[in-house]
C-alpha cells in the first residue's frame, strides 16, 4: 500500500461533526485522504463506526464551498451507492440527507430499485441526481440503455456497502462486470467498498481492484470499538437439551429479558422458526408488550410497517431472520438474541452489530442453544467473537450465465467490438479466467442459443456484421432483456400428488420445496406428511408418488439452511479434544463429553470419526463430518447408493450440521470403501444426472443467461411454464450439445451451491488419511443429537421439540450407561 498524506478535511464537515458532539474518526479521515490521492479503498470497520458516512465523506467534501472555492457545484451523477438490500438504500438515503441538509450542500440524493416508479426511472436517466442509491440488478439495467454512456461519463465514485454479503456470489459477478463497464466509461472513477465482517481483506481488495491489482486498493481499518458482551443463556436447572433446534425451553427466560430491556432484536435462522418463536412469545406475553416479526415471506408493506415502528422506538422486541442481517440503523436496540446456533462468527458479529449501533458502547448479545452441539457451537462462536476472528470467504470463478446476461446488456446499450469487450470483461478478477475459446462459446450462445438451437429464430439475439461488430438482431430484443434480466430466481414449491394411473397426478398431499424435490430420482423413497412415499417421476412442477412398500430412506425437509462455516466447525472440533477446557461447561454437557470420551473417542481436527452400533433391530453408522447440513445431506445420498450396490441393504439416513447417521439391515464392518474419493466421480455424477438437480440448476442458469424468458410484455410466465420450457431445451442440449455453455454453468452450480461438493471433497481427502472407525454395542452419547431426529426431519423445526425430549431421554439413558455389557437396547 502507498503512503497517503493526511486528509485536509473541509471546515464545513468538521463544524457539522462538532455541532453533534462528534469528532471525525481516523478511518473517516483516511477514506477522504485515499480519495484525495486518487486511490480505490476498502474500509473494514465495526458496525457503529460510521462506515457509510466515511464512504460518502469524499462526496460531501467535493460539494463544500471551501473546496469548490467559488466554482459551480458538479453537475450530473457524481456518486453511485450499491447495496445488497433495497431497504438498506432507503435507510442510507434518510441518514445521508441529514448532513446534506444541515450543511446546506447542493446535493440531490435519490434511490433506484425495482419499486421505483417508471416515470422517475426515465427522468433519472435524463437528469440524474448527484448521488444515486441502487442495487446490482438495477445498475446492470441502467448500463443496458444507450444513454448510459452519457449518464456515467462524469461518475467520480462508486460506494459498495456490505460487500461481504454478495461479492462471492452471482450478484457479485454481475456487480464485478458492471464495475468494469463503468471504469471503461469513466476511467477516473474511484471504487470504494465497506464491510464490518471481512476475514480476508486481501481477497476483497483483489476483487475490488481493476485487473485484480491489489496495490491499487488502499485498506482502511476502522478504530476499534468497545468489545461485544456475549453471553450464552442456559436452562435454569442447567440442563442443555439433547435434541431440537427451537430452544422453546428458553421462552420464559427470553420474555423476562424483553421485559427488562428497552428494545430486543431476536434472530432466528429460518422463517418458520421466526414465526414459531413469535407465536410462543405472544402466548406468554401477559404484559401485552408490542412485539413484531420481520422475514422475507412477509409483504413489502408489512416489512416497511415494522421497520418504521422500530425506527420510531414503538416496539419492545422484534423477531427476525437474515432479512435484517445487514440491518437498518436502529440505535436504540440494547439486546440482540440469537435463537439456535449462529452458524458462523462473521454472521454473529453482523447480528450483534445491530445492538446500539454505536462504536463506544458495547453491544450486548445473548446466544440461546437448542441442543448440546449447538451449545458447543455457540461457545465456539463466542470465543471467536471475543478473539475478533471472522469466517473465511470462498471466492470462485465468475458464472458464465451471468456473463451472457452482461454481454446482452452491453449489446442493448450499443454495438460492440468483441476484442474490446473481452478486455473489459477480463479487467474484472472474477472473469480474468475467460480465454478466447470460452469467450467465443459465450458469444455464440448469446447470438444463436448455441449449436443445437441455432435453427430457431427465437434464440437469435445478436448478430455480427461485416465489420466484425456485434449488434442486436432487432430493437425489441432490448425491451425483452430489460424485462427479464436479474440474478435472484424465486424458489418454486412443487405439489406432491398420489399417482392416479398412467403417470397422472391424483390427490394432492401438500407441497415440498423444489430444492428438495430436485435431489430425488425415480424409485427414491422419502418421508412426507407422516407417510413413506416412492417417487414415480417429477413432471410439470409436481412430484408424482405412490405409497412405498418399505420405510422411507430419504428425510424430507423444509426451508433453506444456513451452512456451518468451516472456521466454526474447526473450533468445535478443537473444543472436543481440549479436555482441560471442558471444566467451563455446564455439568451435563461436561458429563456428556466425558462419557463419550470413555466409551468411544473424540473426533479431533483433521480426523473423521465413524461409529457403528446396533439399535432397534437395525445397524447404524454415524459419520462425524462437521461439514454442514448441505454436504452431509449430499453424502447421505451418495453413501446409501454405494451401500445398495454392495448389498448392505441401506434403510435411510438423517443429517445435521455435525454428523450423518445412516442405517441398514447389515452392519458396516469397514466404512473406508464407502468413502473412497471416486464416489465424487461415479455415484455423484450418476445422482446429479438422474435426479432433477441438474435440471433445476439448468433452469436457473437458463433464466439468468436469457435463454428462457420469465416475462413478456403484459404477462409473466408461471413457474410451471418456465420449467416446461427449460426441461425441453435441457433434453435437446444433453443429447445434441453436451458441452453447451449453460450445461457447464449448471454443473458448476450443482457442484458448489446445491451439494457443497467442495466440502465433500475435503472430507473424503481427510478420510483417506485420518479415518477412525469405532464399533460399539449401543448408541454413543455423541450420536444422540442426530439419532433423535430420525423420522422427524419432515416436521417443521420446533413443533416436535417435546417429542424429541422424550425420545432423547430414552436414547441418552442407553448412551450414558457406563457398563460394558452388550445387553440389547432394542
Amino acid at each position: 500500500m502507498t503512503m497517503i498524506p493526511p486528509a485536509s478535511i473541509p471546515p464545513e464537515i468538521t463544524d457539522w461533526f462538532a455541532s453533534r458532539g462528534w469528532r471525525v474518526r481516523r478511518h473517516q479521515s483516511d477514506m477522504l485522504a485515499a480519495s484525495d490521492a486518487g486511490q480505490h479503498a476498502l474500509l473494514v470497520a465495526d458496525t457503529g463506526a460510521g462506515k457509510t458516512l466515511a464512504g460518502f465523506l469524499p462526496t460531501l467534501a467535493d460539494f463544500t464551498p471551501s473546496r469548490l472555492n467559488g466554482a459551480e457545484a458538479p453537475d450530473g451523477l457524481h456518486t453511485l451507492y450499491v447495496s445488497p438490500l433495497k431497504a438498506l438504500a432507503h435507510d442510507v438515503q434518510r441518514n445521508l440527507v441529514t448532513p446534506v441538509e444541515e450543511m446546506g450542500l447542493p446535493i440531490r440524493v435519490e434511490t433506484r430499485s425495482g419499486d421505483t416508479p417508471s416515470d422517475r426511472k426515465k427522468r433519472q436517466r435524463i437528469r440524474p441526481p448527484h448521488v444515486l442509491l441502487t442495487t446490482p440488478e438495477s445498475l446492470s439495467l441502467l448500463l443496458s440503455y444507450p444513454d448510459s454512456f452519457e449518464m456515467f461519463a462524469n461518475l467520480k465514485r462508486i460506494v459498495i456497502d456490505e460487500i461481504h454479503a454478495f461479492a462471492t456470489g452471482k450478484r457479485g459477478d454481475l456487480l464485478a462486470l458492471a464495475l468494469s463497464r463503468l471504469q471503461a466509461i469513466a476511467p477516473d472513477m474511484q471504487r470504494v467498498a465497506l464491510s464490518a465482517t471481512v476475514a480476508s481483506p486481501a481477497s476483497f481488495r483483489e476483487w475490488l481492484a481493476p485487473w485484480g491489482d491489489i496495490d491499487a486498493v488502499e485498506l482502511v481499518e476502522g478504530e476499534a470499538g468497545a468489545p461485544a458482551e456475549v453471553e450464552i443463556l442456559l436452562p435454569v436447572e442447567e440442563r442443555v437439551p439433547w435434541g431440537g433446534h427451537a430452544a422453546t425451553w428458553a421462552i420464559p427466560q427470553l420474555y423476562e429479558q424483553i421485559r427488562h430491556n428497552r428494545t430486543s432484536l431476536i434472530f432466528t435462522n429460518t422463517r418458520f422458526l421466526a414465526e414459531y418463536i413469535f407465536q410462543n412469545l405472544w402466548d406468554v406475553n401477559e404484559d401485552k408488550l408490542p412485539i413484531g416479526i420481520h422475514h422475507g415471506s412477509l409483504s413489502k408493506e408489512a416489512r416497511r410497517k415494522v421497520e418504521g415502528a422500530m425506527a420510531r422506538g414503538e416496539l419492545r422486541a422484534l423477531v427476525a431472520t437474515a432479512s435484517l442481517d445487514l440491518g437498518v440503523d436502529w440505535g436504540d436496540i440494547d439486546l440482540v438474541v440469537q435463537m439456535g446456533a449462529p452458524k458462523g462468527s462473521s454472521r454473529l458479529l453482523q447480528r450483534i452489530g445491530r445492538a446500539n449501533h454505536r462504536l463506544d458502547q458495547p453491544s450486548r448479545a445473548l446466544l440461546v442453544p437448542g441442543n448440546r452441539f449447538e451449545f458447543l457451537e455457540a461457545t465456539a462462536a463466542k470465543d471467536a467473537v471475543d478473539a475478533g476472528q471472522r469466517d473465511g470467504e470462498d471466492f470462485r470463478p465468475g458464472g458464465l450465465d451471468v456473463l451472457a446476461q452482461h454481454v446482452m446488456a452491453c449489446a442493448c446499450a450499443a454495438p460492440f467490438e468483441e476484442t474490446a469487450l473481452l478486455a473489459e470483461v477480463r479487467a474484472s478478477l472474477a472473469y480474468a479466467w475467460v480465454d478466447e475459446d470460452v469467450w467465443q462459446r459465450v458469444l455464440a450462445f448469446v447470438a444463436t442459443g448455441g449449436y443445437a438451437l441455432q435453427a430457431y429464430d427465437k434464440f437469435r439475439r445478436i448478430v455480427r456484421d461485416r465489420a466484425g461488430v456485434w449488434r442486436l438482431t432487432h430493437p425489441e430484443q432490448a425491451a425483452r432483456h430489460r424485462l427479464n434480466a436479474g440474478i435472484i430466481i424465486d424458489s418454486e414449491m412443487l405439489d406432491v400428488r398420489i399417482n392416479a394411473g398412467r403417470g397422472r397426478g391424483g390427490r394432492n398431499l401438500g407441497k415440498v420445496e423444489e430444492r428438495f424435490a430436485a435431489s430425488l430420482s425415480p424409485g427414491d423413497t422419502f418421508a412426507f406428511a407422516g407417510m413413506s412415499l416412492e417417487v414415480i417421476k417429477l413432471q410439470d412442477m409436481e412430484v408424482v408418488v405412490k405409497a412405498a412398500k418399505a420405510s422411507a430412506m430419504i428425510p424430507s425437509y423444509g426451508g433453506a439452511r444456513m451452512p456451518l462455516t468451516t472456521h466454526l466447525a474447526e473450533r468445535v472440533r478443537e473444543m472436543l479434544v481440549d479436555r482441560a477446557g471442558w471444566a467451563r461447561f455446564p455439568d451435563d454437557v461436561r458429563e456428556w463429553l466425558e462419557v463419550q470420551d470413555w466409551r468411544s473417542r473424540m473426533p479431533g481436527p483433521g480426523q473423521l470419526l465413524v461409529e457403528s452400533f446396533p439399535h432397534a433391530k437395525r445397524f447404524y453408522s454415524v459419520y462425524y463430518t462437521f461439514e454442514g447440513w448441505n454436504a452431509n445431506q449430499s453424502l447421505g445420498m451418495l453413501i446409501t447408493r454405494r451401500m445398495e450396490d454392495r448389498g448392505l441393504m441401506p434403510g435411510g439416513f438423517v443429517a445435521n450440521d455435525y454428523s450423518l447417521a445412516v442405517w441398514g439391515l447389515k452392519p458396516v464392518v469397514d466404512p473406508a470403501p464407502l468413502l473412497s474419493p471416486d464416489i465424487l466421480q461415479d455415484e455423484f455424477i450418476e445422482w446429479v444426472q438422474n435426479s432433477h438437480l441438474l435440471r433445476r440448476a439448468f433452469r436457473e442458469v437458463a433464466v439468468i443467461g436469457g435463454l428462457v424468458e420469465r416475462q413478456h410484455p403484459g404477462k409473466r410466465k408461471t413457474g410451471k411454464q418456465v420449467t416446461f420450457s427449460t426441461d425441453l431445451i435441457y433434453e435437446v442440449l444433453r443429447k445434441y450439445e453436451p458441452d453447451h455453455v449453460l450445461l457447464e454453468a449448471a454443473w458448476a452450480d450443482a457442484r458448489t451451491r446445491m451439494t457443497d461438493v467442495g466440502r465433500l471433497g475435503d472430507l473424503l481427502d481427510r478420510s483417506a488419511d485420518q479415518l477412525f472407525h469405532v464399533e460399539l454395542d449401543r448408541v454413543s452419547p455423541l450420536a444422540v443429537p442426530v439419532m433423535v431426529m430420525i423420522g422427524r426431519e419432515a416436521t417443521p423445526q420446533g413443533s416436535v421439540d417435546d417429542e424429541l425430549l422424550l425420545e432423547a431421554e430414552s436414547l441418552s439413558g442407553a448412551a450414558m450407561r457406563l457398563d460394558q455389557s452388550a445387553e440389547s437396547d432394542d
